[in-house]
């Protein structure tokens, strides 16, 4: 038998039967796959390895409960553990992405792009550039108001702390700040999308 022309659902299936070669042959075949998609989201080659690691334990598990019944979908389903691991992983480190306000801030650098070309970092530009200009437009109190509470992602409590108005103040200058921004969009039918 010929398992490196055998179809994922083919080798899970062997795996289940007690043939433990099918799944290493699974893990070799998606394994770079898999360790790009988790590096590109916590870019730290330890805490991928870990994550991946923990991926294949959780994917064994399942398989060996007979609990996995995705036959066919194999690669997207170990995505999804993957993906679900990532997200975990963040919780668990209180580590979600924070912003600092300055002049070389970029929405797009937490933001993961599979696959960049050329037109898409273009519009990834034009968009931060778009977005940059939006927010110098608003009144001083506004734009403090978001810096603080989007950028540097700090509670209404501690924005109020900081300027010194109350958290009804605060949460009003962020609201005007989000309705102003949606008029100058439409004002001058600014497209943000990438």
């Amino acid at each position: 038998m010929k398992q490196s022309k055998s179809t994922d659902a083919f080798l899970v299936n062997a795996y289940m039967n007690g043939n433990e070669s099918a799944l290493s042959e699974l893990i070799t075949r998606h394994k770079q796959r898999i360790y790009s998609f988790i590096y590109s989201k916590v870019f730290n080659r330890d805490i991928a390895e870990d994550i991946f690691q923990d991926t294949f334990i959780k994917v064994i598990r399942t398989l060996k409960k007979g609990a996995y019944n995705e036959e066919g979908k194999f690669l997207p389903w170990v995505m999804r553990i993957a993906h679900n691991l990532v997200i975990d992983h963040f919780r668990k480190s209180n580590r979600m992405p924070k912003f600092e306000n300055n002049s070389d801030f970029n929405i797009f650098s937490v933001l993961s792009d599979n696959s960049p070309n050329v037109e898409k970092q273009m519009i990834k530009g034009q968009v931060e550039d778009d977005v940059r200009r939006l927010i110098e437009e608003l009144p001083e109190d506004q734009k403090q108001v978001l810096m603080m509470r989007m950028y540097k992602d700090m509670s209404f409590k501690e924005i109020s702390e900081q300027t010194g108005v109350s958290i009804n103040t605060a949460l009003g200058r962020m609201r005007y700040a989000l309705i102003n921004l949606r008029k100058v969009i439409d004002k001058h039918n600014i497209i943000l999308t990438n």
